[in-house]
């Protein structure tokens, strides 16, 4: 298994999202009011001076409406201030709470990191005259980790790569790139995250241990969410579920939203099925009280009943889907299976979640749209990962919906479509239109007669359409390359 992780303590991810919560026009009063107190109360017992100061600071705190025309540039640190996106939900916050500048607060914060620095800093001044390596390394690891702590970005990262220089010992090495990466996505620096989640992969191809490979699986799941690569992230994030020990990254709760959301609008339905709907992790959670127990006793497998089965008629589909038990809120802590320190996690309700994944599975249209507007409040805006991308995560969904019932027909009512959904017939019409003007969905619609065509792709001309493409496209550079190197006989000469 190899060493046990360092340097996983910090920065403290759950921080971030309540910064977001306060900022999030779609956070209720009451979660507002409690991120704010959670944020008052840790800055205080951690001593967060600069983190304090680039949230509540009266003119450049981003957390600050009143000091939005102002142009004095905070000075708190050497390193230059992120943007207010970087944290927030990427504008001015329009908070009912406030988040008020205590001067006194922020100099007695700041005297006491600045009494923490000298400890360090005498510690490893003692360790240079008395001991070993280890002890010097140990006491800038002590440092790291207090700007880590404190919310000083710049200075962390580059006390991290200072004792990576100095290290030779692998799994620490790996370790140090993880916190690096983590601080990344505290401050949402998407670029300093993807330049140290390739540095980790090839320090773990290297010779890492099995407990750091599952890690940087999960790591490697969350960036690519963020930056909206769902189709690679799910195979990742639904692989952790299994094996998952990063509670530092985020909670066990979190990773059964991001991998049942990613692997719902990327997956082809043969997976879905057998990676998300029979899935035992996943039934686990979303199941009725029978799935539950089979899955959490080791019962419940994706054997045999895996294979996808043909598709049913929609119409067939929603009279024959029977209403299953709603999942009821369920407390994650106890399904962690790491020794890991970890918080407890609040109960989360997954009943929307669980509808959207069956009626999709099950062809249950008019119940799909309304799990999935759910999904959208519950979950898509409430979380700083998965608000930036929420419109277009809905408008997957919505595709995805159309194209299961189309693919089963050659000409559908559009009147019966729409009735299928729940949804207008002009809204559907216009809703269609634009997935057929970006050839999304192959079909046309016939708005006098009120039907929609499918227009099944013909492979064979499809190949054949690329052929002639590509083939244009090699003469068309054959002949600028021998203009360019003047082929003709008479230019030879």
């Amino acid at each position: 298994m190899g060493s046990d992780p360092q340097y996983a303590k910090y920065p403290n991810l759950s921080l971030a999202q309540d910064i977001f919560t306060l900022t999030n026009a779609s956070s209720t009063p009451s979660s507002r009011q409690i991120s704010l107190k959670k944020l008052q109360d840790v800055i205080s017992e951690q001593k967060m001076a600069p983190l304090y100061r680039y949230l509540a600071h009266p003119t450049d705190g981003c957390l600050n409406t009143a000091g939005e025309s102002t142009t004095r540039k905070a000075s708190f640190s050497s390193s230059r201030r992120p943007p207010t996106s970087s944290i927030t939900s990427g504008r001015r916050p329009s908070m009912d709470v406030e988040f008020p500048w205590d001067e006194e607060l922020y100099e007695k914060l700041k005297a006491d990191n600045e009494a923490e620095l000298e400890t360090f800093e005498k510690e490893e001044e003692e360790a240079a005259e008395k001991a070993g390596e280890t002890e010097i390394q140990a006491a800038r690891g002590k440092r790291a980790e207090f700007w880590s702590r404190v919310g000083e970005k710049d200075k962390a990262i580059s006390s991290y790569e200072s004792i990576f220089e100095k290290t030779g010992i692998l799994g620490t090495r790996i370790d140090l790139v993880l916190a690096i990466i983590r601080t990344g996505i505290f401050f949402n620096d998407k670029l300093l995250v993807k330049k140290n989640i390739e540095r980790a992969k090839t320090l773990v191809e290297s010779g890492g241990d099995w407990d750091r490979r599952n890690r940087l699986k999960a790591y490697q799941g969350l960036h690519l969410l963020t930056v909206r690569s769902y189709n690679l992230a799910a195979p990742l994030l639904l692989d952790s579920l299994s094996t998952f020990t990063s509670y530092e990254l985020c909670s066990y709760s979190s990773l059964v939203v991001y991998s049942v959301l990613t692997g719902s609008v990327s997956l082809k339905r043969v997976d879905f099925k057998s990676k998300i709907v029979d899935a035992p992790e996943i039934r686990a959670i979303l199941g009725d009280g029978e799935d539950k127990l089979a899955a959490l006793s080791g019962a419940l497998t994706a054997g045999p009943g895996a294979g996808d089965e043909e598709m049913k008629d929609a119409s067939k589909a929603s009279t024959s889907a029977t209403p299953t038990p709603a999942p009821t809120a369920v407390n994650l802590t106890a399904l962690g299976s790491s020794s890991a320190p970890q918080e407890a996690e609040a109960p989360v309700d997954f009943t929307p979640l669980a509808g959207l994944v069956r009626s999709l599975y099950m062809g249950n249209y008019s119940a799909f749209f309304l799990a999935l507007a759910a999904v959208e409040e519950n979950f898509l805006s409430q979380d700083r990962y998965l608000y930036e991308h929420k419109g277009w995560f809905v408008r997957e969904m919505r595709l995805r919906g159309y194209q299961q019932l189309l693919q089963s027909y050659r000409v559908v009512g559009l009147g019966s479509m729409a009735k299928d959904f729940g949804i207008s017939v002009d809204f559907l019409d216009r809703d269609l239109a634009k997935f057929i003007a970006a050839d999304r969905i192959p079909c046309t619609i016939d708005r006098v007669n009120g039907i929609i065509e499918t227009n099944r792709p013909d492979d064979k001309n499809k190949q054949y359409a690329d052929v002639v493409k590509h083939g244009d496209g090699l003469i068309t550079k054959l002949q600028k390359y021998g203009q360019a190197v003047r082929l003709r006989g008479s230019e030879r000469g």
